[in-house]
C-alpha cells in the first residue's frame, strides 16, 4: 500500500471518530434535556395532584366561595391538558404551556386569599400541611425550570459551536427553547375579589 493510501485512511477514521464521539455527545446532552423537561412535568403535576386536596379543605370552611374553587379546578384542568413533546419543545408551545400553567398560579393565589379571610381555615392543621406542601412545590417547580434552562443551554451552546453546528445540521438537531418569565412576572400580582 502506499503512502498516501494510509494517510487517508488515517485520516478519514479519525474523522469518523470524531463524528461518532461528537454525535453521541449532542444524544447525550438532547436526553438530559428531555429529562430535565420530564422533571418539570413531574413537579408540575404534583402541584395538580395537590390541588383537589386543598379545595376540599377551603370548601369545608368557605362554602361560599365557589367562583374561586371553581376557577381553581378549571384552571387546573387546563392545565393538565396542555402537553408538550419533549423533543420538539417550540417557543410557542412553551409560551402555551407557561400560560395555562400561570392561570393556575393566579387560581391558587384567589384560594390562598380567600383563606386569610377564615382564621380557623388558616388554624387547620390540614389546611397547613398542604399550603407547605404547595410552598415546597412551586418551589421544586423553579427549581426544574431553572434545571431544565442549565441543560438546554449546555445542549444549544454545544449544537451552535462549530463543528458541531455542521454534524447537527447534518443530523436535523434544533436547539431547545428555554423557559421564560411571563409577562409582568417582575411586578406583584393583584389579588381581588
Amino acid at each position: 500500500m502506499k503512502k498516501s493510501s494510509i494517510i487517508l485512511i488515517a485520516v478519514v477514521a479519525v474523522l469518523a471518530l470524531w463524528c461518532i464521539s461528537a454525535y453521541n455527545s449532542l444524544v447525550q446532552l438532547d436526553e438530559k434535556v428531555t429529562a430535565a423537561w420530564g422533571n418539570v412535568e413531574t413537579q408540575y403535576q404534583r402541584r395538580a395532584d395537590l390541588i383537589p386536596n386543598l379545595v376540599e379543605v377551603v370548601k369545608g370552611y368557605a362554602k361560599h366561595e365557589q367562583g374561586t374553587l371553581t376557577s381553581v379546578i378549571e384552571a387546573r384542568s387546563k392545565a393538565t391538558s396542555v402537553t408538550i413533546d419533549p423533543s420538539n419543545i417550540t417557543p410557542e408551545e412553551l409560551a402555551k404551556y407557561q400560560e395555562a400553567q400561570q392561570g393556575v398560579t393566579s387560581a391558587l393565589g384567589k384560594l390562598l386569599a380567600v383563606a386569610e379571610a377564615y382564621p380557623d381555615l388558616k388554624a387547620n392543621e390540614n389546611f397547613k400541611d398542604l399550603q407547605a406542601q404547595l410552598e415546597g412545590t412551586e418551589n421544586r417547580i423553579a427549581e426544574s425550570r431553572r434545571t431544565f434552562n442549565e441543560t438546554a443551554k449546555e445542549y444549544n451552546m454545544k449544537l451552535r459551536t462549530f463543528p458541531n453546528n455542521i454534524l447537527g445540521g447534518i443530523f436535523g438537531l434544533s436547539t431547545r427553547s428555554y423557559f421564560e418569565s411571563e409577562y409582568g412576572a417582575n411586578k406583584a400580582p393583584k389579588v381581588q375579589f
